[in-house]
């Protein structure tokens, strides 16, 4: 599943390339699960409310994205695990996957934004921007990592009697920092990812926290990790795989010490250390 960091870039690729633009029509083409209407709509459709409305800006909420219009309207997307944004020519043939296309009026006519996703579970709904903060899903998301400050981070977690691995994915706790995050920022920090928050000290979490941070924004800089399906809008690949010390690493030499990383399920999750550096 996408992570902050390839979200923030899709949402970026979109202001680049949809910000300011005038739908004209959308084509559906999606399993009914994954539109969502909210029923302030009155029944109105999908395609009858996005129609003649205007993205005026693109957000990012954790792994959500926020895409607000005209008439205080806001299309909330979450990729999943292989949903795609994608800006085409218009004459661009339709693909297999293709589920929402998004038509734009003059002078944008000439280029179409498409959803994309082969496993179909990726989800679009529409509510009215006053309503969507308050949907599950979204209102009980924790803090962005990257806005929280090392004292509060620290102030969060402390109290926390639980495995620090299965805490750092809990969106509840903190957003967007999934599994490839989780692993390397515990790899830099010296941290077994089945220590206790409580049993960890204020310095080890100031440390883990600027870990966080530094990766996200190096992660952000370089497009996301692309390990398995994601591309940005563009349909580009990131480039922070290349990066990578510890997730995906099994059987491979750390960097440190040379002992092999090695992998293992922690919770519901498979984890990525090293155990001679990231000791219990």
């Amino acid at each position: 599943m996408p992570e902050l960091p390839e979200v923030e870039t899709v949402v970026r690729g979109l202001r680049k390339t949809v910000l300011d633009k005038t739908i004209a029509k959308v084509i559906v083409d999606a399993p009914p699960k994954s539109i969502v209407v909210s029923e302030s709509f009155k029944n109105k459709s999908f395609e009858s409310v996005l129609k003649n409305r205007t993205i005026e800006q693109i957000n990012r909420r954790g792994k959500n994205i926020l895409i607000g219009l005209s008439g205080d309207i806001t299309l909330w997307v979450h990729l999943k695990m292989t949903g795609h944004f994608y800006y085409k020519n218009i004459k661009t043939k339709k693909e297999k996957h293709d589920l929402i296309t998004f038509h734009f009026k003059k002078p944008d006519s000439n280029f179409k934004l498409i959803f994309n996703d082969y496993r179909r579970f990726g989800r679009n709904r529409l509510y009215y921007t006053n309503e969507v903060m308050e949907q599950k899903g979204l209102k009980e998301l924790g803090p962005e990592p990257l806005d929280i400050s090392p004292n509060d981070f620290v102030t969060l977690v402390k109290s926390k009697n639980r495995m620090i691995k299965p805490a750092l994915l809990d969106q509840s706790l903190i957003v967007g920092i999934g599994n490839i995050y989780a692993d390397e920022s515990l790899y830099a920090s010296k941290i077994h990812p089945k220590r206790i928050l409580s049993s960890l000290s204020k310095k080890k979490l100031i440390e883990l926290h600027g870990n966080i941070q530094r990766i996200l924004s190096m992660a952000i800089d370089n497009m996301g990790s692309s390990v398995d399906t994601y591309t940005g809008v563009n349909g580009e690949t990131g480039k922070f795989q290349n990066y990578l010390k510890a997730y995906g690493k099994e059987g491979k030499q750390c960097q440190r010490c040379s002992r092999k990383i090695v992998r293992e399920k922690i919770g519901s999750r498979s984890a990525h250390y090293c155990p001679k550096c990231q000791k219990i």
